[in-house]
């Protein structure tokens, strides 16, 4: 009795060495490349011409390079001809009805990319070409495109591109190489939405360009990749940080000169918008008192506006945020200027400017006027305005004929003020007394002073006298300097004030104006 190993070891050589399949496939390709040359046009009449059907599919927006402006795409192409030299009958071949043939057996296209960026010019993988028993070849190759775009920063965050894609026969003129669309459109079904571009539209033309060297036309199919920059992200780390330094910057004109804060809130800003500058660079893709706050204000501007440029192609056009920029940043510099004079105006004193007729006019009348500003018990109408000049214009007269009385009568120490006070001391019973403007002339014919008290008594008087006039003297030099500095110190507020409206308005306005030029403003 055979045992189970002896059987099994039986069968094992039984069997026949190597199994053969695929013998009609086989011998279809040995036929079909017997005698074909690929250098040969696959046409029957040599005075016709390949027709070749073209198709792109977009699969993915990958990077869009400004500062290099280049385009980089996930991209299959769509080439679909007929070559009349690989027909075969299925049916003497086991039914096959295709086969997939490598593309460096058979005959190509050589179909390229003209406004290619990447080293290697041609960046499409081989595939293999599908080929049908009638003879149609369809070739798909897939590849990671890097063209040549040219980026218009005008509106820039709030720009559309549009960036073309140009195929055409590198050798071939149209009377050899008839090129097709194979439709109007990019396939974007199995588009990748891009974080940053929102896709519009991806539509194709055919164009027909005609040299001197050739009578027949080159043929090329250009494809126009139509993107919107998403705006949401840099609306917010762009457009609204500038906003918010440019207020912080306004803000400043609500501190008193002589606060403290103002160099503070600088410091404080300069180290937030650090910190701000080091995180938006990390998550941005390559693809905004005292003098001393107006200077840190426009320092950080500066490092906010080189970060912007950073991400901007080098070109002589001025991008949309460029100008907003430009724009703060002129603002900042003017904030400087104004605050500089506010701090000057605030500390003046009377022994060391004297304050002009127009400052007084413009910063304590007419300004104030307008602002509806008022100083402490003195609310400033127009009716209190031309008061005021109309007392002054008086006072300038009364003042000068003074001084010219006082000088045709030479009275030194025979002018006495008219007051109750010098009259208790000045008998004038049997003296002749001439008023003159406020003043009382004594002549000498009556009594004299020193009979009227004793001697000692006259020189105590004559010192308590000296002494009230000193006195009197410096009260009154007193409350003129301090209405003289009090006036600078409202002048100063007067020009804070009106550079805090003024400057919040331009910063409104131009915001504003940005927006309202953008061709769009909020794309998710």
């Amino acid at each position: 009795m055979i045992s189970f190993y002896s059987l099994s070891i039986l069968l094992l050589f039984s069997l026949p060495w190597g199994a053969k399949s695929g013998l009609n496939e086989r011998r279809l390709l040995d036929d079909l490349l017997e005698n074909y040359n690929k250098l040969e046009r696959p046409v029957i009449n040599e005075t016709e011409a390949v027709v070749l059907s073209f198709g792109l599919t977009l699969q993915q927006i990958i990077d869009v390079d400004e500062k290099n402006q280049i385009l980089t795409t996930n991209i299959w192409l769509n080439l679909e001809w007929n070559d009349a030299n690989l027909k075969w009958n299925a049916s003497e071949y086991g039914n096959v009805a295709d086969v997939r043939i490598p593309p460096k057996y058979i005959w190509k296209p050589d179909l390229l990319m003209y406004n290619s960026a990447d080293e290697a010019f041609d960046s499409t993988y081989s595939t293999n070409i599908v080929l049908t028993n009638e003879g149609a070849c369809t070739y798909i190759p897939p590849g990671i495109f890097k063209s040549t775009c040219k980026i218009d920063i005008t509106w820039f965050p709030f720009d559309d591109q549009e960036c073309e894609m140009k195929f055409g026969s590198w050798t071939y003129d149209g009377g050899k190489l008839n090129l097709t669309l194979k439709e109007e459109k990019a396939d974007l079904g199995t588009y990748v939405l891009n974080g940053e571009w929102h896709l519009l539209d991806v539509p194709a033309s055919r164009h027909e360009v005609f040299y001197e060297c050739c009578p027949d036309p080159y043929l090329d199919i250009t494809f126009f990749i139509q993107i919107r920059r998403r705006t949401l992200y840099y609306f917010f780390n762009l457009i609204v940080p500038c906003v918010l330094i440019a207020s912080m910057a306004v803000l400043g004109f609500t501190l008193p000169p002589d606060s403290g804060e103002k160099l503070s809130l600088g410091v404080t800003i300069l180290l937030s918008l650090t910190v701000f500058l080091n995180m938006v660079s990390e998550t941005m893709p390559v693809t905004s008192d005292n003098p001393l706050l107006g200077v840190t204000v426009l320092l950080s501007l500066t490092i906010f506006l080189n970060t912007v440029s950073s991400i901007i192609p080098i070109t002589s056009d001025s991008p949309l945020i460029g100008t907003y920029f430009n724009c703060i940043m002129f603002m900042v510099a003017s904030s400087v200027v104004t605050t500089i004079m506010i701090l000057n105006y605030h500390h003046r004193l009377s022994h060391t400017h004297e304050m002009p007729e127009w400052v007084r006019m413009l910063f304590l009348q007419w300004i104030p006027w307008m602002l509806r500003m008022s100083r402490p018990g003195e609310k400033i109408t127009l009716k209190s305005i031309l008061m005021q000049n109309k007392m002054r214009e008086l006072d300038t007269k009364e003042n000068s004929s003074k001084s010219l009385l006082a000088n045709v009568l030479d009275m030194d120490d025979d002018f006495r003020p008219g007051g109750s006070t010098h009259s208790t001391f000045f008998p004038t019973h049997n003296n002749m007394v001439h008023k003159n403007g406020g003043f009382i002339r004594v002549t000498h014919n009556t009594q004299p002073f020193e009979d009227t008290f004793p001697t000692g008594i006259q020189k105590e008087l004559n010192l308590i006298l000296k002494e009230i006039r000193i006195i009197t003297d410096k009260i009154k030099e007193h409350d003129e300097s301090s209405a003289i500095e009090n006036d600078w110190k409202f002048a100063a507020m007067v020009l804070d004030r009106l550079c805090l409206i003024t400057f919040t308005m331009f910063t409104l306005i131009a915001t504003i104006a940005v927006l309202a030029a953008a061709p769009h403003v909020i794309v998710t």
